[in-house]
């Protein structure tokens, strides 16, 4: 997912491009909770919205049940997105603040129900409202307030009943808790287990929170400048992480044991995250990693799995035969 640099006023001319998301592979398991770990500006979120085609993706695929959604038609589209919903990270900023909240849920149903994409009378719309809003944790006496009216925590509740609206598969939720207090935090990370347990559904959950991560996630992607440096298992990648990168971003998180917090070593990184509007022709980490190689600077390492369903794209964990195979 590539953003283009213009340059002019009246006459404007692309003198670049922002990389984004740049070359991402991942695989989401029906029924799991993917955890996205990564800096900001590495391109988490930019990934959930070329997944959701709320970003036309520059190229590369998305592939949902067998359909590649970026070769879609609008109307094909818009059947196979109901399954497909999002919850977004500013539980303000995401809701319409003119609409009352009966109606920012029933909002989906509506406009299916008039492309005649759902067989739903209005009776049941309203049921079906009713009935999401106590799910999420929200008295259905709330139903004709305003999202001024409510708290963080239960505007966000709002947008997980709308999410969950035309009963989808799959919800990408982009750092759904960093904007509520601590204390809230836990109990929306477990209202998205129990709903996930009810409505049988799956989860790509980012978050920049380590131990938010930890919480909800089978598995674990860690992103670094657009891309994906490891992939595994949640409490393998936590035991053991491989990725230099992945060592650094989990040093950096506190531990509230003392004890092990006073023994433990911090790795420290050099330098600051380049520019995404670089094109690179070797490891995105290479200025920073201290473990690089000369192989690094000309090579970009491909994500390669060393132990079971553990992926790591990194030279460290290469046999020789790949090497020589690179020179």
């Amino acid at each position: 997912m590539h953003f283009p640099i213009e340059d002019g006023i009246l006459f404007k001319k692309q003198v670049g491009a922002i990389r984004a998301v740049d070359g991402v592979d991942l695989t989401l398991r029906e029924g799991e909770t993917l955890g996205v770990v990564g800096e900001s500006g590495c391109g988490k979120s930019t990934t959930a919205r070329a997944i959701a085609q709320l970003y036309q993706p520059t190229s590369g695929e998305v592939i949902f049940q067998g359909k590649d959604l970026t070769k879609l038609s609008a109307m094909e589209l818009l059947k196979t997105r109901r399954e497909i919903q999002m919850v977004f990270q500013d539980p303000y900023a995401s809701l319409n603040p003119r609409l009352i909240v009966n109606d920012i849920i029933r909002e989906p149903l509506d406009i299916y129900r008039k492309r005649g994409l759902l067989d739903m009378e209005r009776r049941e719309m309203e049921e079906r409202v009713e009935y999401l809003m106590e799910r999420a944790g929200l008295s259905r006496h709330f139903k004709n307030r305003y999202p001024h009216e409510f708290s963080g925590g239960q505007r966000q509740r709002i947008g997980i009943a709308r999410s969950l609206a035309l009963n989808p598969k799959v919800i990408l939720a982009d750092e759904p808790v960093s904007a509520l207090d601590v204390s809230i935090q836990a109990q929306i990370l477990n209202l998205f287990l129990e709903l996930q347990d009810e409505f049988h559904l799956t989860y790509m959950f980012i978050a920049h929170d380590l131990s938010v991560i930890e919480y909800i996630s089978n598995r674990v992607a860690v992103m670094y400048l657009g891309r994906v440096v490891e992939i595994s298992d949640s409490k393998r990648l936590y035991k053991k992480p491989l990725h230099p990168y992945t060592q650094a971003l989990f040093s950096a998180a506190p531990i509230p044991d003392p004890r092990i917090e006073k023994t433990r070593q911090r790795i420290v990184l050099e330098g600051d995250v380049p520019s995404p509007d670089q094109e690179r022709f070797g490891c995105y980490f290479y200025d920073r990693c201290p473990k690089k190689m000369d192989i690094c600077k000309n090579h970009i390492p491909e994500l390669l799995e060393v132990d079971t369903d553990h992926k790591v794209a990194c030279y460290l964990y290469y046999k020789q035969e790949d090497m020589a195979r690179l020179d």
